[in-house]
C-alpha cells in the first residue's frame, strides 16, 4: 500500500494524521510531500486535488481522495494493523468523539488566533478578538482540567489523541500562555501523552512560509 499525504511539520491537523498513523501501524505505507497550505495564500495546485486547499489531504491507490482530519483519522482506525481502536464501538464512542470536537475546537481557535496576531498586518488585527480568542483557550484548559479523569477511565482513543495534540500545539505556538498553570491533572496527562513513541515521532518544526 503507497498513500500520499499532502504534510507540513507546522500543522496540528497534520500531525493529528501523523500520530494516527503511527499509531495503528501504517505510518511505512505513507510518502510524505511538503505541501504549503497558508491560511492566507491559496494554493493553486493543491486545490486540483483539495478544492479547499487545505492539509492534510490523503490521496488513496484507488484514487480516491481524502480531506478533513476526522475522515483521514477514520480511514486509517479502518485500515490499522496495529495499535488501539480509535474510533470505538459501544457505550465510549460519543465520548471519543466529543473530545476529538473538543480537541479539534481548541485547534481551531489557536489557528484563528495565530492568523489574527501573526499573520495578519498589524493595523487590521483586533486585540478584542485576540483576547476572545484567549479568553476560549482557557475556559477549554480549565474544562479539560477536571475532564482528566474521564480520560483516564477509558482506552487511548481519537479524543485523546486530538487532545494531547491541540495542547502540543499550544506549546508550539503559545507557549507564553501557559496553559499548564493552576492545572496539574491535565499537565500530568499531557506528560504521559507525550511519551507515547507516536507522538514523539511527529513533532512539530518550522519552516518557511510560502511566498505570495
Amino acid at each position: 500500500m503507497v498513500l500520499v499525504l499532502h504534510w507540513s511539520p507546522r500543522s496540528p491537523y497534520v500531525r493529528k494524521v501523523m500520530v494516527a498513523l503511527h499509531e495503528c501501524g501504517l505510518a511505512h505505507a505513507v510518502q510524505l510531500v511538503r505541501t504549503h497550505a497558508d491560511p492566507m495564500i491559496p494554493h493553486k495546485g493543491l486545490m486540483q486535488v483539495n478544492p479547499l486547499s487545505k492539509i492534510p489531504t490523503l490521496e488513496l491507490e484507488d484514487g480516491r481522495v481524502l480531506f478533513d482530519s476526522h475522515v483521514i483519522c477514520r480511514w486509517i482506525d479502518g485500515q490499522g494493523t496495529a495499535g488501539p481502536r480509535l474510533f470505538p464501538a459501544g457505550a465510549s464512542a460519543l465520548d471519543a468523539e466529543r473530545d476529538e470536537a473538543l480537541g479539534g475546537g481548541l485547534l481551531d481557535v489557536a489557528l484563528s488566533w495565530l492568523v489574527e496576531a501573526r499573520l495578519r498586518p498589524l493595523e487590521q488585527r483586533s486585540a478584542a478578538l485576540i483576547e476572545t480568542y484567549r479568553t476560549k483557550l482557557h475556559s477549554v484548559a480549565d474544562w479539560l482540567e477536571r475532564h482528566v479523569p474521564v480520560l483516564h477511565g477509558r482506552p487511548f482513543d481519537i479524543g485523546h489523541l486530538t487532545i494531547g495534540v491541540a495542547l502540543c500545539y499550544l506549546d508550539f505556538r503559545f507557549e507564553a500562555e501557559d496553559w499548564r498553570k493552576n492545572r496539574p491533572r491535565l499537565a500530568g496527562w499531557h506528560r504521559d501523552f507525550c511519551m507515547r513513541p507516536s507522538v514523539r515521532a511527529t513533532a512539530f518544526h518550522d519552516d518557511a512560509r510560502p511566498s505570495a
